[in-house]
């Protein structure tokens, strides 16, 4: 896979960017009223990672890094990692202690991080 490929991750960022326009997205906003960046690298973590916020405080899903001060809490992930913790086949604690999941910030606010918060895929 050439590295120049697209990310599985990056449809379902889409999907969250319009998730965050319905009733379910707002009741998002309303309970968790955090901000997360999630950097998820193709192949191992730290390698070409492409960042995106889930910004749980506006409704908002952008490409890129927070600008706006320090996220609530950073998480970093391989693409197909990231896949198997937001559809739930793979439990975000179990994740992280296994390392397949990196954490940076308020260990409060990655508690809150659960396959919830992500739209449940039509197709993937």
């Amino acid at each position: 896979m050439a590295s120049s490929d697209r990310l599985k991750s990056e449809a379902l960022m889409e999907q969250m960017k319009l998730h965050m326009s319905t009733d379910a997205g707002k009741k998002l906003v309303e309970k968790i009223g955090l901000v997360y960046q999630i950097n998820i690298a193709p192949k191992k973590i730290g390698f070409n990672d492409k960042s995106f916020v889930v910004d749980l405080k506006k409704g908002e899903v952008k490409e890129g890094t927070y600008e706006d001060g320090k996220p609530d809490a950073t998480f970093s992930f391989t693409d197909d990692d990231f896949i198997k913790v937001s559809s739930g086949k793979m439990n975000p604690q179990i994740a992280f202690m296994r390392g397949k999941m990196k954490i940076k910030g308020s260990i409060s606010a990655a508690q809150k991080f659960t396959p919830d918060i992500f739209p449940k895929p039509s197709k993937m």
